[in-house]
């Protein structure tokens, strides 16, 4: 008996829907433990849920039932709005032409509770806005958090793929982000108070104006859980790939990030920027990032310069070590003007790419590495 009631309770707890009724239905009567599988075909958008509370070891999942062929949310402000909600993942889902932001994941505006532990995997979020600060996926307050294996494509042209407000402790891993080079636009951007989050293995193609965004501009009310005189702090980017955009990454009123072993292809302007937006007094000056071990392949016809800093940082305090720079047009001017010295870096060696025309930016391995060895 003891071994039956554990696969009794896991049967019940599996819900299969194959319409938007149903899929409201289920969602409301949600328990820690219930799995909601969603048929493949069209739902309508505007799935607004909050307190959905999973156990830790009895996680509430929301998903598709055949990730080959996953549900698609179409249409309406939002497709999905979760709220004050805890063990809980979304997994295998599209989500389309939503006018607002495509998925919102919040707190429920309690700045000292965020909801946490929560999983977005194998989603596809696209065509979101067009214009304006709209998001392909919003997080607010969240805690403990993983985003993996996620695409989004073309949000809105003032907003971000993902934007973080007073987000901690999670990651984003695996994830592809495509939009065009378009001013105001963003593919990752961590900002409102938010910190120790890593971006890894991540790939940006023309990822909008600045494809990573570490630190922003956040009114203060939406600081969560208040204003500590930081956009953002302990961040991390790290073996990724960069593909156009205006900048690969830009430090905005941030308290320590780093930036490491990622691949920048021919960015349009700068590589890097040292920014400072948020002038609120007590806030401190952008300051102490790590550029360390990255390859960087530009153009001097295209990019301006290495590094754009702006007034009001600090850009004494960041390091720059072990980077490759190349330059394809004019290798003897690839070695780069920068705000401080850089340690043991690399200039002129050209890299090997698999395909760079068609892409693909993995590096030939019958060549070595140009950039030094740690």
């Amino acid at each position: 008996m003891r071994l039956i009631l554990p696969l009794l309770v896991g049967l019940i707890g599996d819900v299969d829907v194959a319409d938007d009724a149903a899929l409201r239905r289920a969602i409301e009567t949600a328990k820690a433990g219930t799995t909601i599988r969603i048929a493949p075909g069209e739902y309508k958008g505007g799935v607004f849920a909050r307190d959905l509370v999973g156990q830790p070891d009895a996680p509430i999942v929301i998903r598709g039932a055949d990730p080959k062929h996953p549900p698609v949310f179409r249409g309406m402000a939002f497709a999905i709005h979760l709220s004050r909600v805890a063990h809980l993942e979304l997994r295998d889902l599209v989500v389309e032409r939503a006018t607002d932001n495509g998925i919102n994941i919040d707190d429920g505006g309690d700045m000292e509770a965020p909801s946490h532990h929560v999983v977005l995997s194998g989603l596809r979020v696209r065509d979101v806005g067009p214009d304006g600060n709209h998001d392909g996926i919003k997080l607010s307050g969240l805690a403990d958090f993983r985003v993996e294996n996620c695409t989004v494509e073309r949000w809105g042209l003032g907003g971000s793929a993902i934007d973080m407000v007073g987000c901690r402790d999670g990651e984003i891993v695996g994830c592809s982000f495509r939009h065009g080079d378009r001013a105001g636009a963003n593919a990752v951007q961590i900002k409102g108070g938010s910190r120790n989050v890593a971006v890894r293995r991540c790939r940006f193609e023309h990822a909008g104006e600045r494809a990573v965004n570490l630190g922003g501009s956040t009114g203060t009310a939406f600081f969560r859980p208040r204003p500590e005189g930081f956009e953002a702090k302990d961040l991390l980017v790290e073996d990724c790939t960069f593909v156009g955009s205006a900048a690969a990454v830009a430090f905005v009123g941030v308290d320590g990030a780093t930036v490491r072993r990622n691949v920048v292809y021919r960015p349009r302007y700068w590589g890097f920027r040292i920014l400072q937006e948020n002038r609120t007094p007590g806030f401190v000056a952008s300051r102490n990032g790590r550029v360390e071990g990255n390859l960087i392949v530009f153009r001097t016809d295209e990019m301006k310069t290495a590094v754009n800093v702006g007034s009001g940082t600090a850009p004494q305090t960041f390091a720059f070590a072990g980077n490759a720079w190349y330059a394809l047009d004019t290798p003897d001017r690839s070695r780069p003007t920068l705000p401080v010295a850089e340690a043991g870096g690399v200039y002129g060696v050209e890299p090997h790419f698999s395909n760079a025309e068609a892409g693909d930016l993995r590096l030939d391995p019958k060549f070595p590495d140009p950039r030094p060895k740690p």
